[in-house]
């Protein structure tokens, strides 16, 4: 390819390569590089005949671009991705763009986009969603950073972009510096719940209800054509039917060890950092680090005892309701993952449409479902929502679906299955609905070791007060701050 490319894409592995080929596909030329000569060959094998070009040096990379040129790094997260900057910054000039479609923490992209602002260089820090498959054929893209760098972008993103049956691309902007980072962290946070939830609900079948994989393949089969239709349930339906050489199902073979990126631990950390209560995520990453535990799990069984878990009632009854209970629990996950995003945008001056992101993520991406046309439809309607509970469908869905919810984390319970996420879920929900909390004698508590003081419900609010608990304590008390 003789003439300048579009766009360059540094870092070939799999997400890089497919998703060279998507920008190609739409009509734009590529130029790649990898420092790998490998990777580098193997995508020059594969982009034969295609308006792809393959540099072996980033000066020759960086030449081969348009002006202004865009850069798109897909390499690691973190040192990899503050080396390749320092690489490509001597040869970039005012106005510039580097795009980081990597799972990068925000707070990096804030530090990078103000970093390269003296030299005038635009940065962009994009969430890209979808894994191998999406790269190729369309990922939700959640753009932020620099805002002069949208309008340069903006074709090239959107159309590589999955759509929607009505045309419109799973990629808009969604905010300054780190937002987009941040949104597609609480995308991946909302991830891990969901995949707990699922892989709960998969347990309580297997070891509660006695069910083998394909009678538990027909349940999600079932489930994905009503209000549960989401990609995670379609590719466990998937896996529940898929048999390995001996014609067993595969997963019965899969060790129960759980791997994590970091995504869903930076939520909960920032969760923590704001004080907004993001407990299902949380139970969600903590039970991966308990799975990671395997061979001191496998001690414990031998000698830690519980209740049976034979369950005889109407087994079909409780498939319906744990189908109920399920659905509950997701809205709990997705109304944390949004009062986040609402306390992050307060807390960084954000603008976020969060009816948008919902969109955002409808299609190309993980948690793509049925169920975030519901919560678009509530950001439409309130802008202001504070939490999803309060949205009339969800208030709805969750009053029809209690009586099944607690029955299932009940029946869990009673039986000692393991279902930290479900039972997170409850627990949220009857501490969001309940108007007086136990926080009173905490705070009492607080009061008599700490002179951390307390307020009373019969004086305003930001009014403090301090009682001498003992006798011995005085009448000075501990200055007033949260964390």
């Amino acid at each position: 390819m003789g003439q300048q490319a579009d766009i360059g894409i540094a870092g070939l592995g799999l997400m890089g390569r497919n998703l060279a080929l998507n920008v190609e596909r739409n009509g734009f030329s590529v130029a790649g590089f990898d420092i790998d000569e490998k990777k580098r060959g193997s995508f020059v094998h594969d982009t034969a005949g295609k308006q792809i070009s393959t540099s072996s040096s980033l000066r020759e990379f960086i030449a081969s671009l348009k002006s202004p040129k865009r850069i798109l790094m897909m390499v690691p997260a973190g040192k990899v991705v503050d080396s390749l900057i320092s690489d490509l910054k001597p040869h970039l000039a005012s106005g510039d763009i580097l795009i980081d479609g990597g799972n990068t923490h925000f707070a990096d992209t804030e530090r990078r986009m103000k970093s390269l602002e003296p030299a005038g260089i635009l940065y962009i820090g994009t969430g890209v969603s979808g894994g191998e498959e999406g790269a190729l054929l369309g990922p939700s893209i959640m753009p932020g950073g620099s805002p002069k760098a949208w309008p340069a972008v903006k074709p090239i993103l959107q159309a590589i972009a999955a759509k929607l049956p009505d045309g419109a691309p799973c990629c808009e902007w969604v905010g300054v510096g780190g937002a987009g980072h941040y949104v597609k962290m609480v995308h991946n946070g909302i991830e891990y719940g969901d995949m707990q939830l699922i892989c709960e609900a998969y347990q309580i079948m297997h070891q509660l209800l006695g069910m083998e994989a394909d009678e538990m393949h027909e349940v999600f089969k079932r489930w994905n054509e009503g209000v549960l239709n989401s990609y995670l349930i379609e590719i466990t339906r998937d896996i529940l039917a898929y048999k390995d050489v001996d014609g067993k199902p595969l997963v019965d073979k899969i060790l129960d060890t759980a791997g994590q990126k970091g995504t869903g631990k930076w939520a909960s950390v920032s969760s923590l950092d704001l004080g907004i209560p993001l407990t299902l995520i949380s139970e969600a990453v903590y039970a991966r680090c308990l799975s990671a535990i395997k061979d001191e799990r496998v001690e414990a069984s031998k000698s830690l005892r519980g209740p049976g878990t034979r369950f005889s009632g109407d087994r079909q009854g409780f498939v319906n309701d744990l189908e109920k209970a399920l659905y509950a629990s997701k809205i709990v996950s997705y109304a944390q993952g949004f009062s986040l995003m609402r306390a992050a945008a307060e807390e960084f001056r954000w603008d976020l449409d969060y009816g948008g992101i919902s969109k955002l993520w409808r299609a190309g991406c993980i948690i793509r479902s049925v169920f975030l046309g519901k919560i678009k439809e509530a950001f439409d309607k309130n802008p202001k929502l504070r939490n999803l509970l309060l949205d009339p469908f969800f208030k709805n869905k969750i009053e029809s679906s209690q009586e099944s919810w607690r029955r299932v984390v009940a029946t869990a319970i009673t039986h000692g299955v393991w279902a930290p996420a479900f039972s997170a879920a409850l627990a949220y929900y009857d501490g969001y609905r309940n108007s007086r909390l136990p926080a009173n004698l905490l705070q009492a508590q607080r009061d008599y070791f700490g002179a951390h003081q307390y307020e009373r419900v019969d004086k305003p609010r930001g009014e403090f007060f301090h009682t001498n608990w003992t006798g011995r304590g005085g009448d000075t008390a501990s200055t007033v701050y949260a964390v």
